[in-house]
C-alpha cells in the first residue's frame, strides 16, 4: 500500500511556524489574564478594613494598629513607671508588651531625723538594711469590655499578663559615728555593723543616694497582673486612661528590707496608674 503525504511548500511551512510561535507567546499571557489578581484583592480588602476602622472610630470605638503608652503607678507598697507597646489583633483584643521599673517599700518604714546631730540633716529609716527595686519584662492582652457610646464616653478594657521580674537589693548605707574615733563614716549592714542599725543614737543620717549601687544583689522572679483600664480620651489617636489592678510577684529568694521583720519572697499589692500615650 502506498501512502501519499501532503507536500508542503516553503511558504506554507513558514506560515505554520509563525502560527505555532504565536500560539506559544499568546497562551501564557491568556492564562495569566484568566488568573485572579491577588494583589488587587488584598489591596481592596485592606481598603475595606481601613474604612470600617475609620467608621468605628468616628462612632467612638477604640481602634488602632499600634499603641505606645507610658504609665505612672502608685502601689500599696511602693511606686513605679512602665512603658507599654500594643499591637491590635482584632477589634476586641490587643497584645501588650511591658517594661516596668519601680521600688517596693516595707509597711513599717518611717523616716527619722536625728535632731541632736549637727553633722548631718539627712533623714534615715531606722532598721532598714536594703532598698528593694525591681525591673519587669512581660507580655499581656487587652480585651475590650465596653466601647464608648460616643467620643465623650469611657471605654472599659480588661488587662491581664505576666512575665519575668528582676529583684534588685541595694544596700541601705548609714552615716554613723565611729565608736573609737568619734568621726562619721558610712557603713552597710553586716554582722559586724548590726549594732549601728539597732542604735538610733549612733546614727547621724542616711548616706547619699549614690551609695551602694556597686553592691546590688540580683534576685530573679516571676510576676502576674490583672487590671481594668478606663479610657476617657476624646480622640482615638491619643490614649488617656486610668488603670486599677492587682499585682503578684514571686522571687527565688527572700527579700530582706527591714531588720526584726519577717522576710518574704511573695509580694501582693493593688495599684493605681495614670496612663497616657499615642495610637496609630
Amino acid at each position: 500500500m502506498i501512502v501519499f503525504l501532503p507536500k508542503f511548500t516553503s511558504n506554507k511551512f513558514n506560515a505554520v511556524k509563525k502560527i505555532i510561535l504565536l500560539i506559544i507567546i499568546i497562551a501564557p499571557l491568556f492564562a495569566i489574564a484568566q488568573k485572579p489578581d491577588k494583589k488587587a484583592d488584598k489591596k481592596a480588602a485592606r481598603k475595606q478594613r481601613v474604612e470600617e476602622l475609620r467608621k468605628r472610630a468616628a462612632e467612638g470605638e477604640i481602634v488602632f494598629d499600634k499603641q505606645t503608652a507610658f504609665a505612672i503607678k502608685l502601689n500599696t507598697d511602693g511606686y513605679g513607671a512602665s512603658l507599654e507597646l500594643g499591637r491590635m489583633k482584632s477589634l476586641k483584643k490587643a497584645n501588650l508588651y511591658y517594661l516596668e521599673i519601680g521600688e517596693r517599700k516595707h509597711p513599717k518604714e518611717e523616716k527619722i531625723t536625728n535632731l541632736s546631730s549637727a553633722l548631718s540633716t539627712n533623714p534615715f529609716i531606722f532598721g532598714k538594711i536594703n532598698n528593694f527595686y525591681y525591673l519587669k519584662l512581660g507580655f499581656g492582652q487587652q480585651v475590650m469590655v465596653g466601647n464608648k457610646g460616643n467620643k465623650n464616653g469611657v471605654a472599659v478594657s480588661a488587662i491581664y499578663g505576666g512575665g519575668i521580674s528582676a529583684g534588685l537589693l541595694k544596700p541601705y548605707y548609714l552615716e554613723v559615728r565611729d565608736a573609737s574615733t568619734g568621726r562619721p563614716k558610712d557603713v552597710r549592714y553586716s554582722d559586724t555593723t548590726e549594732h549601728y542599725y539597732l542604735d538610733p543614737g549612733s546614727i547621724i543620717g542616711a548616706s547619699g543616694f549614690g551609695k551602694g549601687w556597686g553592691d546590688i544583689k540580683f534576685v530573679p522572679g516571676l510576676y502576674a497582673k490583672t487590671a481594668f483600664r478606663f479610657d476617657y480620651g476624646r480622640f482615638n489617636e491619643l490614649l488617656s486612661a486610668i488603670e486599677i489592678g492587682l499585682n503578684a510577684e514571686f522571687y527565688t529568694q527572700t527579700m530582706p528590707i527591714m531588720l526584726l521583720n519577717k522576710e518574704k519572697r511573695f509580694f501582693f499589692n493593688a495599684y493605681f496608674a495614670l496612663t497616657f500615650g499615642k495610637r496609630k
